[in-house]
């Protein structure tokens, strides 16, 4: 299975999965392309360092969203894409690349899905005073952070956090669970009930 990895950023949760991939650790999925919406982050230099090909599509460079989803689309079918990751991808996708990829386009968020979505969680969950949170990786939707969740970690919430704190413990459960996901999705091992006026269910099996 080839994955491209969409990327804004430094690109942490993009180094586990280069890391995850000499080990085995994603399976039958190899990292095809890492594509980033924004130049010079710290992700592109990460992927060069492993000889994976990247590419930049500014989304600046584009009138609307549509226009930079098309440029998008063409580049991960010029690729071969099987499956999209979003590794700190600060974009949400319109349905001309979501409609190109069903149940094929995965996220990991900073939070336990569906509480605190968007780009602060950590700063929300500790401000609530949740005494709890983690990491959620889930099927990417329109909207923000809502998709279909595939797995959860838990993470603590500590009296003395800062999000730097929180941060640095929930990135490690991140760095876990996201490779487990992509190799179960890559084995086929995920499958999603849709019944009709009810939320769809993700179903995981464990590897035989």
């Amino acid at each position: 299975m080839k994955i491209s990895v969409l990327v804004s950023g430094s690109g942490t949760n993009l180094q586990a999965l280069l890391d995850a991939q000499p080990r085995g650790e994603l399976g039958p999925a190899r990292i095809d392309s890492v594509i980033s919406n924004v130049k010079d982050v710290l992700a592109l230099e990460r992927a060069e360092k492993f000889g994976v090909f990247s590419r930049v599509i500014e989304h600046k460079a584009f009138p609307d969203r549509s226009s930079f989803d098309k440029a998008l689309l063409a580049a991960l079918r010029e690729r071969g894409t099987e499956l999209v990751v979003l590794a700190g991808f600060m974009r949400l996708l319109t349905p001309i690349v979501l409609d190109a990829f069903p149940d094929r386009i995965v996220n990991v968020h900073p939070a336990l899905s569906p509480a605190f979505p968007g780009a602060h969680a950590l700063r929300d969950a500790i401000a609530y005073g949740a005494r709890v949170t983690g990491c959620t990786v889930h099927f990417v939707d329109q909207g923000t952070d809502t998709g279909p969740i595939i797995a959860q970690e838990s993470v603590p919430i500590l009296a003395t956090d800062d999000e730097a704190a929180l941060r640095a413990r929930i990135q490690l459960k991140e760095h876990a669970l996201f490779p487990r996901v992509i190799r179960a999705l890559a084995e086929g091992r995920v499958t999603v009930a849709r019944n009709a006026g009810a939320r769809p269910q993700v179903h995981v099996r464990e590897p035989a």
